[in-house]
């Protein structure tokens, strides 16, 4: 596969919209839709750069059965690897469904499915991905798994690949909350260099109803696979400045 297409290849937009599913389980025991407006001086998915080191803006709306749990949603971004690809178009769209709850106090649970669609991608690989995922989380702290029912995001051959993530969202008073992560993507297939750890050091707090987060991510994604169209490491060390608003 094109060396471009594989440095492009990871993408879509998971952190934000479970950020406000999670938003609305924590509502009132009745049904509540849920949505979200975000910009983001960079777009990473699992520690990789979907905006080539640019701004994105995004949106995404929620729907939530709070008697049930149950939920569904849709969440959207611009990107630039699709046309960096060769791709037609500058578009993420993420729609998923799934239910949580809590098994015993203090122990929850989130299960379901989520499918990332780009429009126009017309890439070698079809980069619509299918991944069902399940998590865990004891009062802050979580850990996720992501296993993936199609190809994933362009890599050819690439069914079953899948992502682990572990982390923790911690109050530490004044209102803010330290944002811990470590992942690892594994991908399958004929691509085994395309695998790498990712991670994340970052704070959040809420100023006027805008929630404000600040974070150092990295990974060590090779940088002779995860490059943009020019030569930027796509996977390399920076700061990340966030501002969504749910409503």
């Amino acid at each position: 596969m094109n060396k471009l297409i594989i440095a492009a290849a990871l993408s879509a937009a998971f952190a934000a919209n479970i950020a406000s599913a999670q938003e609305a389980a924590a509502a009132p025991p009745d049904n509540q839709f849920a949505f979200n407006v975000g910009l983001t001086s960079d777009y990473r998915y699992r520690g990789i750069s979907q905006s080539r080191l640019n701004p994105a803006i995004s949106g995404g709306i929620d729907y939530t059965h709070n008697p049930t749990g149950l939920y569904v949603g849709t969440w959207a971004s611009s990107i630039k690897w699709i046309k960096d690809a060769g791709g037609d178009d500058n578009t993420e769209i993420d729609v998923y469904g799934g239910k949580r709850g809590e098994i015993v106090k203090d122990v929850s649970y989130d299960v379901g499915v989520l499918r990332y669609f780009y429009p126009g991608n017309d890439l070698a690989v079809n980069a619509d991905t299918t991944e069902v995922y399940g998590q865990l989380g004891y009062g802050p702290a979580y850990i996720k798994y992501s296993h993936s029912l199609t190809n994933t995001f362009g890599f050819e051959d690439s069914d079953n690949s899948n992502y682990i993530d572990i982390g923790a969202n911690i109050d530490v008073g004044g209102g803010y909350t330290l944002n811990l992560h470590a992942g690892h993507q594994k991908i399958k297939g004929p691509n085994p260099d395309a695998s790498y750890t990712d991670w994340k050091v970052g704070v959040t707090k809420d100023f006027y109803g805008v929630t404000v987060s600040l974070a150092a991510v990295g990974t060590n994604a090779d940088d002779d696979v995860y490059y943009g169209p020019h030569n930027e490491h796509t996977g390399k060390t920076g700061a990340v400045l966030t501002l969504t608003k749910a409503f």
